[in-house]
């Protein structure tokens, strides 16, 4: 059919044709009745064009600008990415943590979690686990060998994210000699000062343990007036740690006393050693002097003397013999004690005269 017969047999009245516009609902409307012809013809061919060069686009609407097409994948991280142990003694243990972390963008399903090497081990994490976009989870591995020699190992940890395996890697070595710490005493020269005789004095001494741990199995002393106190044996210190003690000095003869004591353990330079002073001062000797006026009484031939300890009780006569003078000197006081004295004149006929008032002596304490 001529393009101009099908304008005038099909385009009469009103065309509406959809717009190019953000919202898809406005339409354009050609009013063909109220042209002449010729203006028909022209507006159809322009419509025409615009559906032409329409064909390309969609009317339906755009996907959403807030929601990503293709989320990353979750990805793993370990750290640290490898375990070393160093050096552990054969028959202990150590343990280290590991942390793993979920960097992507989606969640990370953990399915399983495999260890090699001999003495390895982990704990804490059981599977399965999901780990969503920045969560951690920690777990331990612990390295407990049971023979002399170096180790290695692996954790591989199997998931969904974009690096299905991810591997740890485990180092150690094992040793069956521990290595033996030092024990040492302070200070060197353990000064008590002076001390009386019979009396006792203490000053205070440390053990300290370095390197590895220490067991002290016993002391020893080199004298009976020195003792030792505050340690129950065995012992055991830890390193970097120190015990205090105390040493006792109860000397019985005046003079300076210097002994060395001797610590045993299994310390690499067993036995500790230190030496202990003091200086025992004799005790200080008190008697009591005593004198009294000579009786005016006939044929007096001497006197006796009577001592009570304390403010009661009974007085006792403490000279062997009648003294023939008016003195007497006493010299079996104790330290600390109070006394009472009496004396009586006795004549020929050895009659004795009532007692004499009391005096008082106090003895000063140690």
């Amino acid at each position: 059919m001529p393009f101009r017969d099908f304008t005038r047999r099909y385009l009469k009245g009103t065309l509406n044709i959809p717009s190019l516009g953000a919202d898809n609902t406005r339409f354009i409307e050609l009013h063909m009745s109220y042209l002449p012809t010729r203006w028909k013809e022209m507006f159809v061919l322009l419509a025409l064009a615009t559906l032409a060069g329409c064909q390309g686009l969609s009317s339906s609407k755009p996907a959403s600008q807030g929601t990503p097409q293709n989320p990353l994948p979750g990805d793993l991280v370990a750290a640290p990415a490898s375990v070393s142990f160093g050096s552990v003694q054969v028959g202990t243990s150590q343990t280290q943590s590991v942390i793993l972390s979920n960097t992507g963008a989606s969640n990370a399903d953990i399915s399983g979690v495999a260890t090699t090497g001999t003495g390895f081990s982990i704990s804490g994490l059981s599977t399965p686990l999901t780990l969503i976009p920045g969560q951690i989870a920690s777990f331990n591995v612990t390295f407990a060998p049971q023979s002399a020699g170096s180790f290695s190992g692996s954790v591989t940890i199997t998931s969904d994210a974009s690096n299905a395996s991810l591997t740890i890697t485990l180092s150690g070595s094992a040793s069956s000699t521990a290595t033996a710490g030092q024990l040492s005493v302070s200070p060197a020269t353990i000064n008590i000062g002076n001390v009386t005789v019979g009396t006792s004095g203490s000053q205070t001494g440390t053990l300290s343990a370095t390197g590895a741990s220490v067991v002290v199995s016993s002391a020893d002393v080199g004298s009976s007036e020195f003792a030792i106190s505050g340690l129950s044996f065995p012992l055991t210190i830890a390193a970097g740690t120190s015990v205090n003690f105390t040493v006792t000095f109860t000397p019985q003869t005046s003079g300076v006393a210097s002994v060395g004591i001797s610590f045993a353990s299994d310390a690499s330079n067993s036995p500790a050693s230190a030496t202990v002073t003091g200086n025992a001062v004799a005790a200080p000797i008190y008697s009591v002097s005593l004198s009294w006026n000579s009786s005016t009484s006939p044929n007096v031939v001497g006197y006796n003397i009577y001592r009570r300890t304390g403010t009661s009780g009974s007085y006792t006569k403490i000279n062997t013999a009648l003294s023939a003078t008016t003195a007497y000197i006493d010299t079996t006081v104790t330290d600390g004690l109070t006394y009472y004295y009496e004396t009586t004149a006795v004549n020929s006929s050895e009659e004795e005269s009532a007692p004499s008032s009391a005096v008082q002596a106090v003895i000063p304490p140690q």
